[in-house]
């Protein structure tokens, strides 16, 4: 069980953007906020692996897993949660309330977002989404069963462990002016 996390989410944007997207962690020890983190990626962009690896280093030698709320940031600025978790040293836990339509996701990747073939592959490699206590998960060095007892022992209310929960409400506090009246 890993309970030293930080969690990202990146913060609310205009559909017609094109610029950078601030993203967010959180740094939590179970339940007890540690600290909160930003920096930017590229909307449907190549640089979440490498901002993610460069926030995570902030932190300290304490953290034992990465949580994203979702495989991309930023539109579909999609993180290698392979490399992401070999240039860490540490696990990465992908996490989502509902499947998603891989269809839908493939077709828009492939006929809208450029190099969106590449970044498809970087889904397909995180494999496909297991049901885990509620949610969605894709893993990187991590088994079911520790991404399992790492969910329960992060999660205060709900479904969503509360690195992911703070980092939502956060992001959208500073993208929009304030949190209230959003879904994580």
């Amino acid at each position: 069980m890993f309970v030293h996390a930080i969690g990202f989410d990146d913060s609310p944007f205009e559909p017609s953007s094109r610029g950078d997207v601030r993203v967010i962690g959180t740094v939590y020890a179970r339940h007890a906020l540690h600290a909160v983190i930003s920096g930017r990626v590229r909307r449907d962009g190549r640089n979440s692996t490498d901002e993610l690896t460069r926030l995570t280093g902030l932190v300290g030698e304490h953290l034992q897993l990465i949580l994203l709320q979702g495989i991309a940031l930023a539109g579909f600025n999609v993180v290698d949660i392979h490399r992401l978790s070999r240039q860490t040293g540490l696990p990465v836990l992908v996490v989502a309330r509902r499947a998603p339509d891989l269809t839908r996701i493939e077709a828009a990747l492939k006929n809208r977002v450029s190099g969106g073939v590449r970044k498809w592959r970087l889904i397909e490699a995180a494999g496909p989404m297991e049901d885990c206590g509620g949610v969605y998960v894709q893993r990187a060095g991590l088994t079911l069963e520790q991404a399992a007892e790492s969910l329960a022992a992060l999660t205060i209310q709900g479904r969503i462990p509360e690195p992911l929960r703070a980092a939502h409400l956060i992001a959208g506090g500073v993208g929009r002016g304030h949190s209230a009246g959003q879904r994580v």
